[in-house]
């Protein structure tokens, strides 16, 4: 046995336990939340990312800064770039986000990002932490909020994805014990599942919505998932006017493209892996991922992303102005209702569902056989121009 690699580990495990226990003080200890209508203005941070993040970026800033034109006149509202999440950078500086652009991020009290990539073991790139995961770690942006909407398929889903713990928590932290052998963890907190399945609760009760599930595979990660599920139970004593019930990770993706039953699932509680993995196959009845929004939701921080990759590729060969924007711009249509302006953004929602699932007067095809993200934001906007844009949506939604 190779007992110096061994005390190795055991040292190593012991300061990734010390930074958990750090967490929790620091979660125990609050953070006083945002109040978007009291701010005048209130910041909107554009970041491009990587890859297509840029083009998609640009489109959604030009259909917010539409949609805000008279906020952003009388100074309700600004906008602002920030430059330098690119992986780059990144790797120059070899950190998921360089000291500056976070401090210009935290200047800003809400963010729209773009997509970045995070390198994996083989790529030209150092083996810094995803950006995202950081940006939450750093903003504590603790629930990661997916809808997914599909009239004509009886689809109406909202997801909350548990976003600073899990396994993406601590996917940097893992170790290699020996060549035979490496290790990575997972983590639970009582702070941390509380407050995401609370947002939930208080979500599917302020709706109107009865029904919510939790999604776990306790009965095999019988301790982070069991403590996620008991403490989804013990929680639901508080709101007797939702129904909670639970799933197994695995059959729930089975469900989910079952017709008979997935138009019974409304709001799901899940942790961080599995929410990851979920909602990328429940944006495909949407569209895609390319057509899914995000909101990264914390106390004092937000942050709206696409869903999607950086598309380094499509860059590659010529083809990012051909990039579908619907997955940014949807996330920018969640960020007005976030930040106190609910009509604008049901009209953008509905709008991106004329416009991509119902009409598809232009068609995005990622390459020179579709319209580009400039043309297809155009039709947008025009569409949201139309004076008669409810009963034109009340027709699509009889058919």
């Amino acid at each position: 046995m190779n007992n110096s690699a061994v005390e190795q580990a055991k040292e190593h495990f012991g300061r990734v336990l010390e930074q958990q226990l750090v967490r929790i003080e620091k979660m125990k200890a609050g953070e006083e939340e945002t109040d978007y209508a009291t701010l005048k203005p209130i910041i909107i941070g554009i970041i491009g990312g990587d890859g297509i993040g840029p083009y998609i970026a640009e489109e959604a800033r030009r259909i917010l800064e539409f949609l805000l034109a008279d906020e952003q006149k009388s100074g309700k509202v600004e906008f602002r770039n920030i430059e330098g999440l690119t992986i780059e950078y990144r790797a120059l500086v070899e950190k998921p986000i360089p000291d500056d652009v976070l401090e210009e991020i935290k200047k800003c009290h809400v963010t729209l990002k773009g997509p970045t990539t995070t390198p994996r073991k083989g790529d030209p790139w150092p083996n810094i932490e995803s950006a995202n995961v950081a940006m939450r770690k750093e903003l504590d942006l603790f629930a990661n909020v997916r809808p997914v909407c599909v009239p004509s398929e009886g689809i109406d889903w909202m997801f909350f994805r548990e976003n600073t713990e899990g396994a993406y928590a601590l996917g940097g932290d893992g170790i290699e014990v020996t060549d035979d052998m490496a290790i990575d963890f997972t983590v639970a907190t009582t702070q941390g599942s509380e407050r995401l399945i609370r947002l939930a609760l208080d979500y599917a009760s302020k709706n109107g919505i009865n029904k919510l599930t939790l999604i776990t595979k306790a009965n095999v990660v019988k301790t982070t998932d069991g403590k996620f599920l008991k403490i989804g139970y013990e929680i639901a004593k508080e709101y007797p006017d939702v129904e909670v019930d639970d799933w197994y990770i695995d059959i729930m993706t089975a469900k989910l493209v079952d017709p008979k039953r997935r138009t019974q699932f409304r709001v799901m509680a899940l942790p961080n892996l599995y929410g990851d993995i979920l909602t990328d196959e429940a944006a495909e009845f949407q569209g895609g991922v390319g057509t899914a929004g995000a909101a990264n939701i914390g106390r004092k921080y937000s942050m709206f992303e696409a869903i999607h990759g950086s598309a380094p590729r499509m860059v590659d060969e010529g083809r990012a102005q051909y990039t579908d924007p619907s997955s940014m711009i949807r996330a920018g249509a969640m960020l007005m209702r976030h930040i106190g302006y609910p009509e604008r953004a049901k009209k953008l929602e509905m709008v991106l569902d004329i416009c991509g699932q119902f009409e598809k007067k232009l068609v995005m095809t990622g390459r020179d056989t579709g319209s580009t993200g400039e043309k297809f934001s155009a039709y947008l906007m025009e569409t949201i121009r139309d004076p008669d844009l409810e009963d034109r949506w009340q027709t699509y939604q009889a058919v």
